[in-house]
């Protein structure tokens, strides 16, 4: 390494260089870096990263800076580089001027500076640089020096994401798979790191862990590489599926090792490996010595900082299911301390339920109410409702977990005999006509009942041991008394409640039955009360002796499965651990957007394919068009008004378009796209709790961009207090107003139509491919996180056509070089006329025409984003075809693909 620090004498003081200076900055920065003394330069440029580290624009200092790139002082020579690597995507034709200095030091006779440079070039995004950066990365690739090829190799799939056929067609793929058999360690472990990332885009497997040789490799550089190295190794080698048992033990046997590292990262990634391992041993010894092996380190982790720590209780849910036999012995491991985080406390509150069993409930039980009387009301309910899973779950814990819940009844505590509620209906239901001695209790607390899912669960019990309550009528009808007030979850309970009622007492409840039938049914708008109520009265008139058999039924049992993940799911997020996925406990489908990284083709199939169709014959076009957009409508020169001459370019006289037959019917307003599904009811949310669904989209109606959705209720509780946070995204848009949704019934939906303005949520960065909003939506069960795609016309402004000027001028600066061109099949012929229509439904306004020759007309469309970048198109109508040809021009080049698209969508369609 280089040592970077002054003389000894020298003191440190780097914060000088954020200081403001009193004049004009940007000009004494110019001159400072013009300067003789490479001393006043270095520290200029320091200066200039400084700056740019706080957000100030900078750019107009590139050419200086680059000037300063001829240099054998190392540090100032990284420092432009990074200046560079930051400004090359909005200077790319300076980039390039600096694109021989990082070819020369590619060859330096200093491999520190060989590696910088390929790295740079690496990290430039931009694909004019590219085909500059094959040859020496090519030949770094195979340097003398380890860290130059280190460094080559993990630069390939950066290039691949810039230009992934290329890379491809040049053999990179195959370096990098020579890399694996690479002598030093850390080689290894980039190429690893490389394969894998190109494989996860590619869809396909490029480490080739088949081939018989390739696994030794890894596990021989495994133990000499750093710790993020091992990380990429292991990551690979849980992907491996061993051939057999002796196999999976000869892998586990090299890697158990790194289950004392001391980094998580790799200890995380380790135990992946030994689980995926696991599956091929069937030696039941081999199996205990290997969980005996992983359970120290899980314990380990519970002993770092408490980010850390939740990662891994989110791991250790998905290992504790998988094989709940590694941590069975040590739940008292996972007993909360006074200091832990509250999401801390609740993943270990989750994992201590899961590891419960008959030898250990007592202590688990006496743990959890002990936190039930503390102060965090999250955590107190949490436990709670953990007591009640304690109980379905183990039927030998229940009589102890009743008199715990007794306990806490007593407290007389709103939200614990809340809680408490809930939980004794669910014991009910698992364990019928048992533990009866809690109803007094109960009974004596109703008061303290106020939110839904208490009064809900509290009005079942009523009804189903109505036998057993003396005044049983009383406590119902004082749920009635205000039965229009309550939620949609109350009344229906209530319904079913006083028909139970009236089944085993029906002398008393006469008056009571007949009011709650007419509030369902004559009363109410809610549908599924209203057809419940109508069900039960239709019963209850003509067969009363069959409604007890469907109403007091036996019900069918229950078990706690709260906290399982469905098997296939779980199988997948097992080989993610350490990932994202079992952080989210989410396949990364459902979380992750893929973009397209392939460029966007340029393809002219009308070009010429002689070789003089030179730079010439593209000036000469250039000069045809830009005459033909400066023509006036009256002007009649090259043939005057008619035939294939030079045309009306904005078709004021009605020529040119209207002599190309009409052959399609006359557009009309396309309709609003569909809202799709965002999230799935039984996606969970933050805290893992699932029921809420969400469908959206994203339209632009009057000038408005709107944010329409409708949510869907599929828990047993009301949700409200409803919010959203929309992130950070290229466009910026962001709620206008805060989100108004109604309370939400279980079984029911509402809609919501949030109207969106642009520019509030700037990300500062380019828009991806496809354009989707990443949105929160936070209420009464859970913060739901989801995407809600959409197409580019949503954030087209209602501009005017840019001028023929403006137009012109812009057209020529991006130029035939970077006009990217298409084609689009059309199901029926679209003339001029329909082609104007159609785009401008979209905002893509028409500028201008120019006949090709009798059956080509050629038309000048632009449109402009709410950011107010501005996108030009070319559009080649063909009388005697259904095929357009369109050719995009914008400054701005990861909108060509999406204008492509909008553009396919709209003239594609019927």
């Amino acid at each position: 390494m280089v040592n970077m620090r002054g003389p000894p004498g020298r003191k440190q003081n780097d914060g000088k260089y954020f200081q403001t200076t009193k004049r004009g900055e940007i000009q004494e920065l110019k001159e400072e870096l013009h300067a003789s003394d490479k001393a006043k330069q270095k520290d200029a440029v320091k200066k200039v990263i400084a700056n740019m580290t706080v957000g100030k624009d900078v750019s107009a200092l590139f050419a200086d800076v680059v000037n300063c790139i001829q240099t054998d002082n190392i540090e100032l020579k990284k420092l432009v580089y990074l200046y560079v690597m930051n400004y090359a995507k909005a200077q790319p034709e300076l980039a390039i001027l600096a694109i021989n200095t990082f070819r020369k030091d590619a060859v330096d006779s200093n491999p520190l500076i060989r590696a910088l440079a390929v790295r740079t070039m690496g990290c430039i995004r931009l694909d004019q640089v590219t085909e500059y950066l094959l040859e020496p990365l090519r030949r770094c690739c195979k340097d003398e020096d380890p860290y130059v090829r280190k460094t080559s190799a993990i630069c390939i799939p950066k290039v691949f994401d810039i230009n992934p056929q290329l890379v491809e067609d040049q053999g990179f793929i195959e370096i990098l798979k020579d890399l694996l058999s690479d002598q030093n360690p850390m080689v290894v472990a980039n190429a690893v790191a490389g394969l894998a990332e190109i494989s996860e885009t590619l869809r396909r497997d490029l480490l080739d862990l088949e081939k018989r040789e390739t696994i030794p490799k890894l596990l021989a550089a495994l133990n000499e590489c750093n710790e993020w190295g091992q990380v990429f190794i292991l990551d690979a080698l849980a992907l491996y599926t061993p051939t057999g048992p002796k196999d999976a033990e000869t892998i586990t046997e090299r890697v158990t090792a790194r289950l004392s590292h001391a980094n998580p990262a790799v200890v995380l990634a380790a135990i992946k490996v030994v689980l995926k391992c696991m599956e091929s041993i069937d030696i039941s010894e081999v199996l205990r010595m290997l969980a005996k092996k992983l359970n120290p380190p899980l314990v380990t982790l519970l002993s770092s900082e408490s980010e850390v720590q939740y990662v891994a209780l989110r791991n250790i849910r998905l290992i504790v299911q998988k094989r709940p036999g590694i941590l069975a012995a040590d739940v008292k491991m996972f007993f909360c301390k006074y200091n832990d985080p509250v999401y801390v406390k609740l993943e270990k509150v989750d994992i201590m339920v899961m590891l419960v069993t008959d030898k250990n409930y007592e202590q688990v039980l006496l743990e959890l109410k002990e936190y039930a009387s503390g102060v965090d009301v999250d955590f107190i309910r949490k436990s709670v409702r953990s007591i009640g899973r304690v109980a379905v779950k183990l039927e030998r814990a229940c009589e102890r977990a009743i008199s715990v819940l007794l306990e806490l009844i007593e407290t007389k505590v709103n939200y614990v005999v809340q809680e408490a509620a809930v939980v004794v209906k669910d014991i009910f239901r698992k364990y019928p006509s048992r533990y009866e001695q809690v109803l007094t209790a109960l009974c004596e607390s109703l008061e303290s009942l106020d939110e839904p899912e208490a009064k809900a669960s509290m009005i079942w019990i009523l009804g189903e041991y109505a036998e057993k309550i003396d005044n049983v009528d009383e406590l119902l009808d004082s749920f009635l008394a205000n039965f229009h007030d309550e939620p949609a979850i109350v009344q229906l309970q209530l319904l079913t409640g006083i028909v139970k009622l009236f089944l085993k007492k029906p002398q008393q409840t006469q008056d009571m039955i007949s009011k709650v039938l007419k509030y369902a049914t004559e009363e109410s708008g809610n549908h599924d009360l209203r057809d419940r109520g109508y069900i039960y009265w239709r019963l209850l008139s003509t067969e009363p002796e069959n409604t007890k058999k469907v109403v007091l039924g036996d019900k069918p049992g229950i078990r706690d499965d709260s906290q399982i993940i469905e098997k296939s799911t779980l199988d997948r997020l097992i080989t993610d651990l350490s990932m994202m996925s079992s952080v989210y406990h989410k396949t990364a489908d459902e979380f992750v957007t893929r973009l397209a990284t392939t460029a966007p083709t340029t393809i002219d199939t009308d070009a010429p394919e002689d070789e003089d169709y030179d730079e010439e014959d593209r000036q000469a076009r250039r000069r045809e068009v830009a005459e033909e957009l400066e023509r006036g409508p009256g002007d009649t020169r090259n043939g005057g008004g008619g035939g294939g001459g030079a045309l009306d370019l904005l078709d004021l006289d009605g020529g040119g378009v209207g002599d190309l037959a009409p052959s399609a019917d006359t557009p009309s307003p396309p309709a609003h796209p569909p809202k799709a599904v965002v999230l799935k009811p039984d996606q969970p949310g933050q805290t893992g709790k699932t029921g809420f669904g969400v469908m959206a989209c994203v339209i632009r109606e009057g000038g408005q961009i709107k944010l329409n959705m409708t949510f869907s209720n599929a828990s047993p509780m009301v949700l409200n207090g409803f919010a959203i946070q929309v992130n950070k995204n290229p466009f910026g848009l962001g709620p206008a107003q805060a989100l108004a949704v109604p309370d939400i019934a279980p079984g029911s939906a509402a809609e919501a139509s949030l109207p969106m303005s642009a520019g509030l949520l700037q990300s500062g960065t380019q828009p991806t491919n496809p354009l989707f909003l990443q949105v929160a939506i936070k209420n009464s069960l859970d913060i739901f996180y989801f995407n809600v795609p959409f197409d580019l016309p949503v954030v087209l402004r209602e501009a005017p056509a840019l001028g023929r000027d403006e137009f012109m001028q812009l057209w020529q600066k991006v130029g035939d070089a970077r006009q990217s061109t298409t084609s689009v099949n059309c199901p029926v012929r679209l003339n001029a006329d329909h082609v104007k229509a159609r785009l401008a439904f979209d905002n893509i306004q028409f500028v201008a025409q120019r006949q090709v020759d009798p059956s080509t007309l050629l038309l000048y469309v632009s449109c402009s984003t709410v950011n107010q970048v501005v996108v030009t198109a070319e559009v080649a109508v063909n009388s005697s075809s259904s095929t357009l040809k369109v050719g995009v021009r914008t400054e701005t080049v990861s909108l060509v693909p999406l204008v492509e698209a909008a553009l396919a969508k709209r003239l594609g369609s019927r």
